[in-house]
């Protein structure tokens, strides 16, 4: 079947640097790069590129920064006939610095992503009509992407909801999503503690499911991804690969899970393409540039595969 992502997308202006300012000085940086970003727009790509026909449902500004996205973006495998040009909002831009240990802080000035209404859910139900997958994220206005995640589920479509940038949710926001996963960081916003380990996960993912979640996903960087459902629970452990950027990591796995779910894979396959993805999306600098390809994908997995049947 198919992924349909409901989101943001950003012109990133991204700044590598020996380490993060502190407040009030001035750092020399060594390399500079723009690209297309922004949490919707980067799993977007990262399902187009894991194979799955995938459509991007958003708006840009009509801007110098709107036409280098569409410039930049025109032979990617996403379709993006449900991209808009609004000519009353600015393309949102994000300024992101990366230091050699590959952290990252970022400022994003939303623009046209917070202009979202009821137009993107109307194109989201249409493209939904041919996909089983619905990605959504909270760069955009939240009670659209509630409305997505409703029409989706009337439609019979999976709901996977990247709780981030960290808010608190309205109690119905839980039941109107099957999968959610946040970080350790949107963990703690959520059910008020920061989960350090695999029991401190588990405990947060029960909070989540007992507020409707049908199964809780929490991304532990790089000590792993804890898993629960109503059937199933499972710490899946990292994959090591040598990082360089962890900007869009986690927009990673989760169009690796979106795509494993839409090609039918059972919830422990899915839960290890995404774990997969997002490691491999460090490896390479930038946001939507440094997503992985279905044979990066796979050669990883197969690297790792006597871990999966012991």
């Amino acid at each position: 079947m198919a992924v349909v992502v409901l989101g943001s997308i950003n012109m990133d202006l991204t700044t590598y640097v020996p380490r993060l300012p502190a407040p009030g000085e001035t750092l020399f940086g060594s390399s500079f790069i723009t690209v297309p970003g922004g949490k919707g727009f980067n799993q977007a790509m990262a399902a187009g590129r894991l194979g799955a026909p995938t459509q991007f449902v958003g708006r840009i500004g009509d801007d110098a920064f709107g036409k280098g996205v569409l410039e930049m973006t025109a032979d990617e495998p996403v379709d993006l006939s449900g991209l808009i040009v609004d000519p009353n909002s600015s393309t949102a831009l994000a300024v992101i610095s990366v230091d050699d240990q590959a952290e990252n802080s970022i400022i994003v000035i939303s623009g046209a992503n917070m202009a979202h209404d009821a137009s993107e859910v109307a194109r989201c139900r249409a493209a939904l009509t041919t996909a089983n997958v619905l990605l959504l994220q909270m760069e955009s206005p939240l009670e659209t992407s509630l409305a997505a995640a409703k029409a989706a589920r009337e439609m019979g479509a999976t709901v996977i909801f990247d709780p981030a940038p960290a808010k608190p949710l309205p109690p119905h926001a839980y039941q109107l999503c099957h999968i959610m996963t946040p970080n350790e960081l949107e963990t703690e916003v959520l059910v008020g503690f920061r989960p350090t380990n695999r029991e401190e996960a588990a405990q947060a993912a029960e909070i989540l499911r007992e507020r409707g979640v049908a199964t809780a996903v929490i991304k532990l960087g790089a000590q792993g991804v804890y898993y629960q459902s109503a059937t199933e629970s499972a710490f899946v452990e990292p994959f090591v690969v040598k990082s360089i950027d962890t900007v869009a990591a986690g927009d990673a796995f989760n169009g690796g899970l979106a795509v494993a779910l839409s090609e039918g894979k059972p919830l422990a396959e899915a839960i290890r393409w995404g774990a997969a993805a997002g490691a491999l999306a460090t490896t390479k600098p930038g946001a939507s540039s440094a997503m992985p390809t279905r044979a990066e994908l796979e050669t990883l997995l197969k690297k790792y595969i006597h871990r999966f049947h012991r």
